[in-house]
């Protein structure tokens, strides 16, 4: 499985204490550009299989992740690394862009 499914339960073990990067895409199923912006996701969680992970925090039912993070509008993508945010995007970005936001040395 290339995309994690986060939750406040799993948050910690899966992002907090990962060993590569965690790119982390913030949504809601009624978000027309979180729809969008989900086939670029996946494709990126595909291509850079084991040296970044992905995963998805729905808003809805994550309302605790989505306030400690100060998610204001969706979709926001924040890459976590060594337990730390490293960068943060928000609205609808092409793949370039997203790419471009990544470590350089992956």
């Amino acid at each position: 499985m290339a995309e994690y499914v986060l939750t406040k339960d799993n948050f910690e073990a899966e992002v907090l204490q990962a060993d590569k990067p965690f790119l982390i895409d913030f949504w809601a199923t009624w978000c027309g550009p979180c729809r969008m912006l989900a086939p670029i996701v996946e494709e990126i969680a595909e291509e850079y299989e084991g040296t970044l992970k992905v995963g998805k925090i729905n808003v809805d039912a994550e309302p605790e992740l989505a306030e400690a993070f100060r998610v204001s509008s969706i979709p926001m993508l924040v890459l976590v690394k060594d337990g730390k945010i490293a960068n943060t995007m928000v609205g609808y970005r092409p793949k370039a862009e997203i790419v471009a936001m990544l470590p350089e040395k992956m």
